[in-house]
């Protein structure tokens, strides 16, 4: 019972700081992004994957070792639909990393150009989008729905 509450506790908070640290990567890859500011955006982008990759050995922990047995999750069309949205933001977040692998590289000028970052933005917002639906499909997965 501790360990299943250890890991949905675990489950929990790093679902948020995910969500807290996609939102600071939308904040900071603005118009007018400085070429100063790649670093932080950088190691940002980093925490936001090995965020991810946490959230899924703990979300694995939980399938494995929680109080509800693996076969709640695997015959749960909510669990399957929940683990294709968190696939699709790990892909949408796959251009915006590139893109900031690329400034990194080639950091010429003062300023990363507006039209590049709008398009990052573009990619952030959609993983945004995406990620709203895994808490809702969670609910449905908790409820055995």
């Amino acid at each position: 019972m501790m360990t299943d509450l250890a890991l949905a506790m675990a489950h929990h908070v790093l679902a948020f700081l995910l969500a807290a640290v996609l939102a600071a990567e939308f904040a900071i890859a603005r118009p007018g992004l400085r070429t100063a500011d790649l670093p932080l955006l950088s190691r940002i982008d980093g925490l936001y994957g090995g965020l991810a990759v946490a959230l899924i050995l703990i979300g694995i922990g939980r399938v494995l070792f929680g109080l509800k047995s693996w076969e709640f999750y695997v015959y749960s069309p909510f669990f399957w639909a929940k683990m294709a949205a968190f696939v699709a933001v790990g892909i949408l977040s796959v251009p915006p990393t590139l893109k900031i692998i690329r400034w990194r590289r080639a950091a010429a000028g003062d300023t990363v150009p507006d039209a590049e970052i709008r398009g990052l933005r573009t990619f952030l917002k959609m993983e945004a989008a995406v990620f709203l639906l895994i808490p809702l499909l969670a609910a449905a997965v908790a409820r055995g729905v």
